[in-house]
């Protein structure tokens, strides 16, 4: 889908704004697939394979945002335990299996499933600083816990390479459960992962676009790339200089409104 010209000028100031917000929103929580993902979906050409351009399209666009929001925390991922980059693996690995689903699957399978899950992860959040203090114990785990840790990260990692919004809190509500450290440190290590994440994506999606399998739309990638990329970097050092306790309450309604407009989309259809 290189030919964009579909697109009206007020189609790409539109993707322009919604690709700088969800730079910022995944580089504090995630979640900005919401906000590029429906705008693709109404200017990209009308045609079968519409949506899954629009996935697609979104995933890469976004990626790059991912990866300034990783430099721009590395930081805060000092002094990790040595287990916790196993942690890359399982990411890897559900990142690839989730966006071959996509190929294969239609969406409509998710759907019912995305808003419980938003939902789980951000009351996960809000009540981890008093459940995960079993976790806090000391640096390194037991081959179980580690084990525990892999497989849920793979789950992420699967959903994130299928659809992915709200991924960003997912992980988050995991990582402070393994007390891997205050937000600060858990907002750094979940902009890793989802780098991982995209990134497979990217390449699969990519590829998949070289091969003919499906459209990407190279031109809106651009834009997004570009505008994501500000957003990103903004709210990453906007977020370094916030106190834990605000930064958290901003994870926090960023998780349940995430919820809220799931639930919201599957009522209304």
């Amino acid at each position: 889908m290189s030919d964009a010209t579909g697109s009206s000028v007020a189609g790409w100031l539109l993707l322009a704004a919604a690709s700088l917000l969800a730079g910022a929103v995944n580089a504090i929580a995630g979640g900005g697939t919401i906000l590029t993902f429906p705008v693709l979906g109404a200017i990209l050409p009308a045609g079968p394979g519409r949506l899954v351009a629009a996935n697609a399209t979104s995933t890469i666009g976004l990626w790059p945002a991912s990866v300034v929001a990783t430099w721009a925390s590395r930081g805060s991922r000092g002094d990790l335990p040595s287990w916790a980059k196993w942690l890359v693996v399982p990411s890897f690995v559900g990142g690839a299996a989730g966006t071959l689903l996509v190929l294969a699957l239609p969406s409509v399978w998710f759907d019912r499933l995305v808003p419980w899950l938003i939902l789980l992860a951000a009351v996960l959040f809000a009540v981890q600083p008093r459940v995960a203090s079993w976790a806090r114990g000391g640096g390194e785990a037991s081959a179980a816990r580690i084990a525990a840790a892999c497989g849920l990260q793979f789950l992420v990692g699967l959903y994130g390479g299928y659809f992915g919004a709200g991924i960003g809190i997912l992980m988050i509500a995991m990582l402070g459960l393994l007390g891997l450290g205050d937000i600060h440190r858990l907002n750094a290590v979940k902009n890793s992962l989802a780098t991982v994440v995209n990134g497979i994506a990217t390449a699969v999606f990519a590829a998949g676009s070289v091969l003919g399998s499906h459209e990407v739309s190279w031109p809106h990638v651009a834009v997004m790339a570009a505008c994501g990329m500000a957003g990103s970097l903004g709210a990453s050092r906007l977020a370094a200089k916030l106190p834990a306790d605000t930064l958290r309450r901003i994870v926090a309604i960023i998780g349940f409104a995430l919820a809220g407009y799931y639930f919201w989309r599957q009522w209304r259809a």
